[in-house]
């Protein structure tokens, strides 16, 4: 069948251009005028998104061709654009970046899509050069519906008139032109912006809808949105898509951290989970002083490192997690996660925290990036999300590196290969129903772990039920 979606992809040259202070405030706009934009970023990124619910009121999605199925993918796409006036996709880094050999690139997930493209250039410093990068961004891949650019970083009036001139003489369309205004500039740490769940300058995302108001032709963002044709999607992919066609069993109860610590989740991936019988039940490492009533957990990852003084400061958490894996309650951790579940994590200034303990290792913060990238990783062994040997596609991202361990190797839960370099290398942590690794899933590309941890989940309820 097909979808007529209106849709817009808002790509840049590079990272640093400044498309995600421009998304947030064309959402933020839109939403001003009534209109309802579903957002999604290109990429396995936690952080950007959250910035997007901030402005739209809706909650936004990740597009990820390593991480998922192309098919996969479109089917989220038209399932949560369903009912929106307009689809507004971010793109990841450059227009033509993504992983090895351009796999999840912002043009590769354009073009599955078919979407109209706007490509955001960074004008500061640079006159009708502006319009040569253009040009080069339009005619390198002509798949790719290149429709016009939005200028940032303008310095006057007589810097916008030099480079509009430059685009004409290209029939370059020039959708919005924004002025240099460091007041709009997001806070940033070690993994990018600081999570919208912290931010307390809740404004900025205001101002940001303001500057795009007056600086964007948002009446022409949506003709051309409106313009894109009509996206072709199987009918049987929209079934097998859908929430209720998964098996109905009976519910089991799944704790998720959730906190300023631990953030880091794709709301499609947590859908997955329910579609298998989960009920999601939220709880905090920083402020409970226990787990709530559960069959499993999930930690997801986030900045334990920011927050080592107060995870270490409740200690009634920590016993009450340790407890629950002494019991055989099944655990699932995810970078940041993962960190919490061991022994102690040396923060950047060498001073050490205790955590949870399950996992008997140690980790310490680096101000060197350790790793950034798409892995396929295999289960080395039986574990919660699966047998030994099956594959998974996931991300790395963190500054953090395991202490040497004795004897680690033993119970090493994942078989990594880099997809960019092809370095193979043991990682993470399995033994009995604890499960960790700085791998991060999504679990609608891999739908048989999720099942697999909540049956685990199911198995261990069961299993913990008095019989009489």
């Amino acid at each position: 069948m097909q979808e007529r979606i209106p849709r817009l992809v808002i790509a840049a040259t590079q990272s640093g251009s400044g498309k995600t202070t421009l998304v947030t405030g064309i959402l933020a706009a839109l939403r001003a005028e009534g209109v309802r934009v579903q957002s999604y970023k290109v990429g396995p990124d936690y952080i950007d998104p959250g910035y997007h619910a901030l402005a739209s009121g809706l909650p936004a999605h990740n597009l990820d061709t390593w991480l998922m199925s192309p098919e996969r993918l479109k089917e989220i796409f038209a399932r949560t654009a369903s009912g929106a006036d307009l689809a507004l996709i971010e793109g990841v880094m450059g227009l033509y970046d993504g992983g090895r050999k351009g796999v999840s690139s912002t043009a590769e997930i354009a073009k599955l899509l078919d979407a109209p493209v706007l490509l955001v250039v960074d004008a500061k410093s640079m006159g009708a050069s502006a319009a040569a990068i253009a040009l080069g961004f339009q005619r390198y891949d002509p798949e790719v519906k290149l429709a016009g650019v939005l200028l940032n970083r303008l310095g006057s009036d007589t810097h916008e008139a030099m480079i509009r001139e430059a685009m004409a003489k290209i029939d370059m369309p020039v959708f919005g032109a924004m002025r240099r205004d460091d007041s709009l500039k997001m806070p940033e740490r070690h993994l990018g912006l600081l999570p919208a769940e912290e931010n307390e300058e809740r404004d900025v995302v205001t101002k940001m809808g303001e500057m795009a108001a007056r600086s964007v032709d948002l009446a022409a963002i949506r003709r051309l949105a409106s313009d894109a044709s009509p996206l072709f999607l199987p009918e049987d992919l929209l079934l097998a898509g859908r929430a209720d066609a998964a098996p109905q069993q009976s519910k089991v109860r799944l704790a998720v951290a959730c906190d300023e610590a631990f953030s880091f989740y794709y709301p499609e991936s947590l859908e997955v989970l329910e579609a298998f019988g989960a009920e999601l039940v939220f709880f905090s490492p920083l402020h409970d002083a226990a787990l709530p009533e559960t069959d499993g957990v999930i930690l997801g990852g986030g900045f334990p490192e920011m927050f080592a003084e107060k995870l270490t400061a409740n200690v009634s958490m920590r016993r009450s997690l340790s407890a629950a894996a002494a019991a055989g309650l099944p655990i699932y951790a995810e970078c940041g996660g993962y960190m919490y579940l061991m022994e102690k994590l040396v923060d950047f200034a060498g001073k050490e925290h205790a955590m949870t303990g399950i996992v008997p290792a140690a980790v310490q913060m680096s101000r060197k990036l350790q790793m950034v990238g798409y892995v396929e990783a295999e289960l080395c062994r039986d574990t919660i999300l699966g047998s030994r040997g099956r594959k998974l596609h996931g991300h790395e991202f963190h500054f953090s590196a395991e202490l040497p361990q004795e004897g680690a190797e033993a119970s090493r839960a994942f078989l990594f290969t880099r997809m960019r370099n092809g370095a193979r290398y043991t990682a993470g942590y399995a033994k009995g129903a604890v499960l960790g690794s700085y791998l991060h899933l999504h679990f609608a590309g891999c739908p048989e772990a999720a099942k697999a941890f909540v049956e685990a989940c199911r198995a261990s309820r069961e299993r913990r039920k008095p019989h009489g």
